[in-house]
């Protein structure tokens, strides 16, 4: 057996390279953190062959003075930290020393910096981990690190590097949430000599136009709320919006990027009522606490974090985004604001026949060029009055009040034959009648939907608005209204009612769910749930959400304790109960091919508008388009 030996430096310095330093995006990482560490304004990166070949990274922050150049390249050298309790309350993106250490003992590094109260720059250079001594040099205030042949002297390593494409693209990937995080620092990325991204110092909003595209702006909610010493605030997505990937969903907390798995669970059950289960929403959300309460330091690339009060950060993000997305209905935002792309869509997956008749690239050309026979010519602009508005909707709002209205001055709309009669009979959807109730109408006030003219093939109502044309699907439409409705009634009564069951259920537990089972006891009582423990190896169900007595319920508990150990909380019971509303709503609603009179449609567009969520419905499609009457003046190329 071989005897204990201390490794040497240069192997340690390797090792915690091949931690730290995967690839040259964290190496960027690495560097520019230090700069954004020293308050620059400015930063300039440089890179070559996706920065495996050069990466050069120059600031205009408080640089290094002369005495420390050499500490810079040294492991667990820091300016940033003293002590434990500074560890504890860390504030800067770096504070660990190894950054530039990892990255000096895999590579040739230059690391040249001057302070506003030195005379000159001074410079220091590492090969393979080797310092060579300072010597004076030419810089302005701050600092440029300069790294050459990442990985030259461990071949293993690189070759574990792919395509010099693929790297660049996971460097402007870096670069690009640093960048969100700090709007107010001026970015510039240039790649093989030739620009990518100049960034000046900016709003948030500008730098996410900029970085996430204007159509995630323009399609976006901003958010902002607070929670004793938390705050949440950012952009997230409209659930029409669905051009969501992955890779645009950004978390920064105190500034880090970070993926957590606590905010992103609160993000997806906020979005679990509106958005398309095969869709992902696109977000940028900043959360700020106290430097006490989270843990930078549980990862080497410091990307994961660990929370203090974990379940009050879960709730916090939930509610923020719940309450923000309860307000997408046409009283407080719009929902597909793009019709054209919609239209734009529609025709791409036309066969090429179809495409070729009615032109495609006319339409494309009509929508989004002024000029598609090389005329300066726009569509026409035109400015309705409210007057000259109310004008034209005046003969609506006649037949609108004039046209005879059903008995009672309600449409019913009966339960569908489809629905199991169990779910049917359950106390929490018994009584809901899916009505339209008449309104009054108001001609001094245009509503957001204005007011239905017509109803297209029995499945869509036209509405003239005060500057636009409205498309309602009709059922999408009556579904997320009758949808919310049972949602009101079930949560009047405050608590979720519970069904004993005849025959308790027995199954195996974990040693983690019985421990689980016994701490929440309490919590799973108000979820409708009553479990004991038997013989130590056995949860035994007594009773169980009225709803969801015919559902697995081993399944059920075991979600509802996997989701209690994670985040202390768990809306397993209430996501299962919204999916049989939803069903409810879907099948009790009214039907496609169903004639409705003026004051019948009238009266769904007034419940659209008074009810929340109603931009969507239950499956995340769109309920309505606006076509604004520039659209339609494109469409048929008027002015041009």
């Amino acid at each position: 057996m071989s005897q204990i030996h201390v490794l040497p430096d240069h192997l340690i310095n390797q090792i915690a390279a091949g931690e730290v330093i995967e690839r040259p995006a964290n190496a960027l990482k690495e560097i520019i953190e230090n700069s954004l560490d020293a308050g620059a304004s400015h930063i300039d990166i440089q890179l070559e062959a996706g920065g495996i070949k050069r990466l050069s990274v120059t600031d205009d922050g408080q640089g290094i003075d002369k005495t420390d150049i050499p500490l810079a390249l040294h492991r667990h050298a820091t300016s940033k930290i003293s002590s434990l309790e500074d560890l504890e309350k860390v504030v800067s993106m770096g504070f660990r020393g190894e950054g530039l250490a990892s990255i000096a003992s895999v590579s040739r590094l230059t690391l040249t910096s001057r302070t506003d109260t030195d005379n000159h720059a001074t410079q220091i250079y590492a090969e393979d981990g080797k310092l060579s001594d300072v010597k004076p040099a030419a810089h302005s205030t701050g600092t440029t690190v300069d790294v050459v042949e990442l990985f030259f002297n461990t071949p293993a390593r690189r070759q574990f590097l792919k395509s010099p494409a693929t790297e660049f693209a996971h460097c402007r990937t870096m670069v690009e949430r640093l960048a969100l995080a700090h709007p107010e620092v001026a970015f510039s990325l240039q790649h093989n000599n030739k620009n990518i991204l100049s960034l000046p110092a900016q709003s948030l909003q500008e730098r996410c136009s900029a970085i996430m595209g204007a159509d995630f702006t323009a399609a976006s909610l901003s958010v902002d709320e607070k929670l004793n010493e938390m705050r949440l605030h950012g952009l997230i997505g409209k659930p029409t919006f669905t051009h969501g990937k992955t890779s645009q969903q950004y978390i920064f907390v105190n500034q880090r990027f970070v993926r957590d798995k606590i905010i992103l669970h609160a993000v997806k059950q906020a979005y679990n009522d509106v958005l398309h289960q095969a869709l992902t929403p696109a977000f940028i959300l900043f959360l700020t606490l106290p430097p006490t309460e989270v843990d930078a330091n549980v990862h080497p690339t410091k990307t994961e974090v660990r929370f203090r009060q974990g379940q009050a950060v879960h709730q916090l993000v939930f509610h923020t985004l719940n309450k923000c997305l309860a307000s997408t209905n046409a009283s407080h935002t719009t929902s597909v604001s793009q019709p054209e792309t919609a239209l734009k869509d529609i025709m791409q997956k036309q066969p090429a026949e179809v495409q070729q008749v009615f032109g495609s690239n006319k339409i494309n050309t009509a929508i989004h060029s002024p000029a598609p026979y090389q005329r300066s010519h726009t569509p026409v602009q035109r400015n309705l009055s409210l007057k000259e508005s109310q004008s034209a909707l005046n003969t609506y709002a006649e037949l609108y009040k004039s046209e005879p209205v059903l008995e009672n001055n309600t449409i019913s709309i009966p339960q569908s034959a489809e629905v199991d009669n169990e779910l049917a009979n359950l106390e929490q959807v018994r009584g809901i009648n899916s009505t339209y109730q008449s309104v009054q109408v108001n001609e001094t006030i245009i509503p957001p939907l204005g007011y239905a003219i017509a109803q297209l093939l029995d499945i869509y109502i036209l509405a003239q608005a005060e500057d636009a044309l409205i498309l309602v699907d009709m059922h999408a439409s009556a579904e997320r209204v009758n949808y919310e409705k049972m949602k009101q009634q079930r949560d009047a009564t405050g608590k979720v009612n519970s069904q004993t069951l005849l025959i308790p259920i027995r199954f195996n537990a974990s040693h983690e769910e019985i421990a689980l089972a016994n701490e929440y006891a309490a919590t799973l009582q108000d979820y409708g749930l009553d479990i004991s423990v038997e013989n130590h190896q056995q949860l035994v169900v007594h009773t169980v959400p009225a709803m969801l007595v015919k559902s697995d319920i081993k399944l059920l508990v075991q979600e509802v304790l996997d989701d209690l150990m994670k985040i202390g909380s768990s809306e397993v019971i209430r996501e299962r109960e919204n999916r049989i509303l939803s069903t409810l709503a879907c099948h009790g609603s009214v039907r496609a091919g169903r004639k409705l009179t003026l004051p019948e449609m009238n009266a769904l567009l007034r419940d659209m508008e008074n009810t929340e969520r109603a931009n969507q419905c239950n499956h995340g499609r769109p309920t309505w388009v606006k076509l604004r009457l520039q659209d339609l003046d494109a469409l048929f190329l008027r002015g041009q």
